[in-house]
């Protein structure tokens, strides 16, 4: 399965990186996109080098794909201006697309119709096509502008699922709750895990 997993710069960049790391693991073939704000958020967040890092973006995207991509060469990174590669386009089939973690501002960017890179422009080909969208916005608390642009794109045909992770798998540390939340995504784009327990059954 070819998947697009878009990285923005909400802070929770191990969302981001939890994702490439199961998709790649179930043998998915990911276009992989960060936007500028998300790659200082991985800098800051997963590697330590502070939010301005003097890495340049092409080996700090390296440096995420070799830690986190199980399977690096299933991996295909993309350009955040890169509005020729398949992905940009309805006809090539795509089947589904995930932005994890969803910055506000591309949550508002994508609901307004107001594509200006990569990630907004694969968003709007999810929606017209009616393909499978995972949004997994992290922030909070929620302005009413924000939840207005839940709103639209839930009613445009993507699932919001916010990173709100449950409690009932008996979580025993911080990876164990964002893996809840990248199994739900995951389940959503019905990719095979073993990510979390299932309800009425032992993991």
């Amino acid at each position: 399965m070819r998947v697009f997993l878009g990285v923005t710069g909400a802070s929770g960049a191990a969302y981001g990186a939890h994702a490439l790391r199961a998709l790649t693991r179930a043998g998915c073939e990911v276009g992989l996109c960060i936007s500028e704000s998300g790659l200082k958020v991985i800098a800051h967040e997963l590697f330590g080098l502070g939010a301005d890092p003097t890495e340049g973006r092409d080996v700090l995207t390296e440096r995420f794909v070799a830690t986190y991509g199980e399977h690096p060469d299933r991996v295909s990174v993309l350009g955040l201006q890169e509005l020729t590669a398949p992905f940009a386009s309805g006809s090539a089939l795509a089947p589904a697309a995930l932005i994890m973690p969803c910055s506000g501002s591309t949550l508002g960017a994508i609901a307004h119709g107001a594509g200006r890179n990569l990630i907004h422009r694969c968003a709007d080909v999810m929606i017209k096509e009616r393909r499978t969208l995972v949004l997994v916005p992290r922030e909070t608390p929620l302005s009413p502008i924000y939840l207005e642009n839940l709103l639209t794109l839930s009613r445009a045909g993507a699932t919001i699922l916010p990173a709100m992770p449950g409690l009932y798998n008996d979580p025993r540390s911080v990876e164990d709750m964002i893996d809840f939340i990248v199994g739900k995504a995951l389940d959503a784009i019905g990719v095979e895990h073993d990510l979390l327990g299932r309800w009425g059954r032992e993991r």
